[in-house]
């Protein structure tokens, strides 16, 4: 699991988080194998899952325009682990993929259970918040 918890690390809402955090984040990740073709996520259906991609590519797309393709380290869903919100695109595995998958319950149980982790994470989400400001600050 330590590849994998390093590769979890470069999760920007997970970069705050000490190993010991870290670890209870990577304990409740699945690995799953899924074959090329499977779609991971659909345009404006709600997310309920963050995917880490360890093996394979996934092409994002959007009314079937292709955004880009990723590839072993990216990761998709990262806010649905927060809001439940829509999806703003389609995530279709191009080749056989190893996803480790996060789900919202599972994800929001640990943030009740350990309130410091709560807390990094908020600090991520207002770190992405100010670089999408134009100023830096709001």
């Amino acid at each position: 699991m330590d590849d994998k918890l390093a590769m979890l690390r470069t999760v920007p809402l997970f970069v705050g988080l000490d190993d010991k955090e870290l670890d209870a984040v990577g304990r409740l990740c699945t690995e799953v194998d899924s074959p090329a073709g499977s779609e991971l996520t659909r345009e404006d259906t709600f997310g309920q899952q963050f995917f880490l991609i360890l093996d394979g590519q996934v092409r994002i797309h959007r009314a079937g325009a292709t955004l880009r393709v990723m590839g072993p380290g990216d990761f998709l869903g990262e806010i649905a682990l927060i809001d439940h919100g829509r999806r703003t695109a389609t995530a279709t595995t191009e080749t056989d993929c190893r996803l480790l998958v996060l789900g919202h319950r599972e994800f929001h149980s640990l943030l009740d259970d350990q309130p410091d982790i709560r807390v990094h994470v908020l600090e991520a989400l207002a770190r992405r918040v100010r670089q999408l400001s134009p100023d830096g600050d709001i």
